[in-house]
């Protein structure tokens, strides 16, 4: 049969890339809840964007109280001469999200600007999610225009915190039919038959303050990072002391040695130290360098008057430090579906009277939140560290010869030319783990350059338009597509 969707995709190349730069250009960070957006005035703009959209371009939609929504067509059955006979009650579902994470510090060009230089895409969102989105709301243009008409429902369902807290998608969930079957265009090629389990929480230790007039080097705050999910590409420390010299000329030493970009200023009578990391997916963490960690190794080598502040220090370098498969701290588990336990340190907090850090763990398929926390705990009784529980996703997993990970692979072989690929175990949490028999397809191809939740992030058109085909192909087999007009 001949695919005349496909090169519909090739004709929409332009428009595809004018539709996401416009919606790149709505700074879709989740914020406080204002007026009827739950999540946010420019959170609230993107879904308005898609929605106009989709009902421009003849799509059903359906807004779920401002806290989700999809884009719908299909849904019918036909008999021999392609007259309508019933209507499809199945669904297959494609689950992206148009919130993004902050975009941290030092790009090279405007974060919410969508430029395009060369085949390249910039801006926050171009690859996690709103370039895959884009995607998959061309491929079912693509289907629609060309006069496919699916057996089951089509429906794009658009995520609105999915980088904060899945409330929407909870809601969303609550209030609409579940898809059968479909994926989430949110992780990489060939498929994703697993997700590691995702433990998100803190670590607590109570410092008690010193008397006022104590003296020595205190150390006032220390803050860093922007999200668990993310690497922490700042952090920063406020000191006291009479004196700053032995301490300037230690910092200088350390950045020699390190090469390490960690610098420090006058802050009115104090010593402010801000070391700069590469921001990373937390998922991801060795493709970034965590400033957290960074800070925390240099303030190492000063003794603090308070020893508890020097215990906390102590017990990050001893027990996390650069170490991001857990093994320091305990949790250093693997398995042959998932590999190595992946942990982050997203955010760090300390004050004169509390210390904390905010911890991302991803751990293996098999094993299990409790296990996770029971291996940590002589480490963390032993400098008198609190553990405060903040979310959890367990792991899913699906074997490689599932029905609709073998159609995904064969779609994905044959757009790719691969055909000794495998389905892959991977440690990002996506909106595959809300609905049974969802799986993350999609959108980084294998050698791609790790980009999500990074400075810089963007997406080749050469990419989106790579894309925007595979969905296609991977929604005519999913959803039962036949070439008939209504």
């Amino acid at each position: 049969m001949e695919k005349k969707y496909l090169d519909l995709i090739d004709e929409y190349r332009e428009e595809m890339v004018r539709t996401l730069q416009e919606l790149i250009s709505i700074k879709s960070v989740a914020s406080e809840a204002v007026d009827n957006a739950p999540f946010g005035r420019g959170v609230q703009d993107a879904f308005e964007y898609m929605l106009k959209k989709a009902a421009d371009e003849g799509f059903n939609t359906e807004n779920i109280n401002n806290y989700g929504g999809h884009i719908e067509f299909g849904g019918y059955i036909l008999n021999a001469e392609g007259e309508v006979i019933g209507n499809g009650e199945e669904i297959m579902g494609i689950l992206g999200h148009l919130d993004v994470v902050p975009e941290g510090k030092d790009w090279d060009y405007d974060p919410y600007g969508g430029q395009l230089i060369d085949d390249r895409i910039y801006g926050r969102g171009a690859i996690d999610d709103k370039g895959p989105t884009i995607a998959a709301f061309y491929a079912m243009k693509a289907l629609k225009d060309s006069g496919v008409i699916p057996e089951k429902k089509v429906r794009l369902i658009l995520g609105l915190d999915e980088e904060t807290g899945w409330k929407g998608m909870e809601y969303y969930l609550k209030n609409c039919k579940w898809p059968t079957l479909g994926f989430t265009p949110d992780g990489e090629y060939p498929a994703i038959n697993g997700e590691m389990g995702i433990l998100i929480f803190d670590l607590a230790k109570k410092i008690n303050k010193l008397p006022a007039n104590t003296k020595g080097i205190a150390l006032r705050t220390v803050t860093g990072g922007n999200a668990a999910n993310m690497v922490a590409d700042h952090a920063r420390a406020v000191i006291n002391a009479d004196s700053y010299d032995d301490i300037k000329h230690k910092l200088a030493e350390f950045r020699k040695s390190t090469d390490y970009r960690i610098d420090s200023k006058g802050f009115g009578k104090s010593l402010e130290i801000s070391a700069l990391g590469i921001s990373s997916h937390g998922a991801r963490p060795g493709s970034g360098l965590n400033a957290i960690s960074i800070l925390m190794k240099f303030l190492s080598k000063i003794n603090f008057e308070n020893e508890d502040v020097n215990e906390f220090i102590n017990f990050y370098n001893a027990h996390i430090g650069f170490d991001l498969c857990g093994d320091s701290l305990g949790c250093g588990f693997e398995d042959e579906p998932s590999g190595k336990l992946i942990l982050n340190v997203g955010m760090i907090k300390i004050d004169e009277g509390s210390a904390s850090l905010t911890i991302n763990i991803r751990y293996p398929v098999t094993m299990s939140e409790e296990q996770v926390y029971d291996s940590i705990l002589p480490v963390i009784n032993k400098y008198n560290l609190g553990i405060v529980k903040k979310s959890h996703q367990p792991p899913i997993y699906k074997p490689k010869d599932d029905e609709m990970i073998c159609t995904l692979m064969d779609v994905y072989k044959r757009h790719s030319g691969d055909a000794d690929c495998e389905p892959i175990v991977i440690g990002g949490g996506t909106y595959a783990r809300a609905v049974p028999n969802i799986i993350a397809y999609g959108a980084s191809f294998p050698g791609d350059p790790s980009l999500a939740h990074q400075k810089n992030e963007y997406i080749t058109v050469t990419n989106l338009v790579k894309n925007a085909k595979i969905f296609a192909d991977a929604i005519f087999e999913l959803a039962g597509g036949q070439v008939r007009k209504v």
